[in-house]
């Protein structure tokens, strides 16, 4: 199976960044697209909202379910989790895109930006596939795929904004658990995570404006190998900790300078790749010359 036609996905923070490139990848296909998001009216930092998102779906292909959804809200993550279903017969995928971020010490860090992250991070990815799951369980082929990082227990990833990592592994761990939890059943839990910076508002917000996002990779190279993912056997590739590069790379993939924000500039590593994870053979994270 290489298409996710007809193949329902709940997509959480879908309005713009990564879960709208992968909810426009996967509309390509003809799928249903449920964007599971906050951002209602538009956002003075931030660009897009859940109705933006829906026309640039509808447009690429896709069905879309524009819905007004706070993770960190168990009725409002159940009620829409239950229109989805109403609405398209099921639900074939969720994707637990929503993250917050706040890169700073301890000291620095105020408690209610300890529990946001928290509660959307970790809280937020456990309540979606909760919900998620009675569907899923009736699916043909059902993946769970998680933006989150490898579980690297490298105190460099710790000692600047330990309240950040502590929440986005609380995602990792959902899948080491649920991936075990849910192998008989055929459910598929996977995380995949970029090998460098992509163009998105959290890089340009937190790590430096326009200039930072001269050294990413674009959206697309994430949307591609979510939608790699999302086509292989639930049943055979489960508990994986996907970086994209490496992923697309064993699939056939070589041509990775389209992905590049400005060829020019080079690649700005993320957080949290472990240092014995190389970028594949012939694929350089140094300037196009």
């Amino acid at each position: 199976m290489n298409s996710l036609q007809g193949k329902t996905l709940f997509i959480t923070g879908a309005s713009r960044g990564i879960g709208l490139a992968i909810a426009k990848r996967a509309a390509r296909d003809g799928a249903n697209i449920a964007i599971a998001a906050k951002t209602a009216e538009p956002h003075p930092k931030l660009e897009g909202t859940i109705y933006t998102a829906a026309a640039e779906i509808e447009e690429a292909g896709g069905k879309a379910l524009p819905l007004v959804v706070d993770v960190r809200s168990e009725e409002q993550v159940q009620a829409a989790v239950d229109l989805v279903v109403e609405t398209f017969g099921g639900i074939d995928i969720c994707i637990n895109n929503a993250s917050a971020i706040m890169l700073t010490g301890t000291l620095q860090t105020p408690m209610k930006r300890v529990d946001l992250m928290h509660q959307v991070n970790t809280r937020g990815t456990y309540l979606t596939s909760k919900c998620c799951l009675p569907a899923l369980l009736k699916s043909e082929n059902p993946h769970v795929l998680n933006i989150s990082p490898p579980l690297d227990l490298n105190p460099r990833w710790f000692q600047n904004h330990v309240a950040y990592t502590m929440a986005k592994y609380g995602m990792s761990l959902c899948v080491l658990g649920m991936a075990e939890e849910f192998r008989d059943e055929g459910v598929a839990f996977n995380a995949l995570w970029p090998r460098t910076t992509i163009a998105t508002a959290a890089i340009k917000n937190h790590l430096g404006g326009d200039e930072a996002l001269q050294a990413c990779r674009t959206v697309d190279i994430m949307a591609d190998a979510a939608h790699l993912i999302l086509t292989l056997p639930s049943r055979e590739h489960t508990g994986n900790f996907f970086i994209d590069d490496t992923l697309l790379y064993e699939h056939g993939e070589r041509d990775f300078d389209q992905y590049r924000v400005n060829p020019s500039v080079d690649l700005m590593p993320d957080f949290f790749v472990p240092k014995d994870s190389l970028p594949p053979e012939g694929v350089s994270l140094e300037k196009v010359s």
